[in-house]
């Protein structure tokens, strides 16, 4: 279910969140009570469908980060005294790092391209919900090809610094099995 948004066309993702977390269901007549309106064409609204559309892209490297961290090691420390909680604290964590690292880079940069779920749930409100992929779009649809390049080029250098950064920490080829 996790990696389900890999293959599910973003404006499906999308259309079902605008439904099951409408006004009309039990879900989404609950959201109202605790954030007094519905997540619908909200930033709030874009935040949850942005996180579940992004969410294997945090899963998957934080996966592999956790399965690499050598199992003698963390033996080692349960025979040494230390509590399940201590070892997952002191060892599993420390030595998964690059992992959230990986995780946070990717599911960051994964969720300012989104488009689909994005202008399904928070539909393209400026000042509101307005993402950079959507102001590409926009400034297309008026045929300003200059200002579409100019956000077009930002995003490509936020790409590629988000790529440097999980490089830098994981390496190349750590950072290709990671994505």
């Amino acid at each position: 279910m996790v990696a389900l948004p890999l293959v599910l066309p973003p404006t499906v993702l999308g259309f079902y969140l605008l439904v099951g977390l409408g006004p009309t269901t039990g879900v989404g007549r609950l959201l109202i009570r605790v954030v007094g309106h519905p997540l619908a064409f909200t930033f709030s609204g874009l935040v949850v469908g942005s996180m579940l559309f992004s969410l294997p892209f945090a899963v998957q490297p934080l996966v592999v980060a956790f399965s690499s961290v050598p199992q003698e090691l963390v033996e080692t420390a349960a025979v040494l005294g230390a509590s399940p909680k201590t070892v997952f604290w002191r060892v599993t964590l420390p030595l998964s790092r690059a992992g959230f690292v990986t995780a946070a880079v990717l599911t960051f940069t994964h969720t300012v391209g989104e488009f689909g779920v994005v202008l399904m749930i928070g539909g393209d409100i400026p000042g509101v919900t307005r993402t950079l992929s959507l102001s590409i779009y926009d400034q297309v649809q008026e045929l300003n090809y200059g200002a579409a390049n100019l956000t077009a080029l930002w995003l490509i250098g936020l790409s590629f610094l988000a790529l440097l950064a999980v490089y830098a920490r994981t390496g190349p080829a750590q950072g290709a099995d990671l994505g």
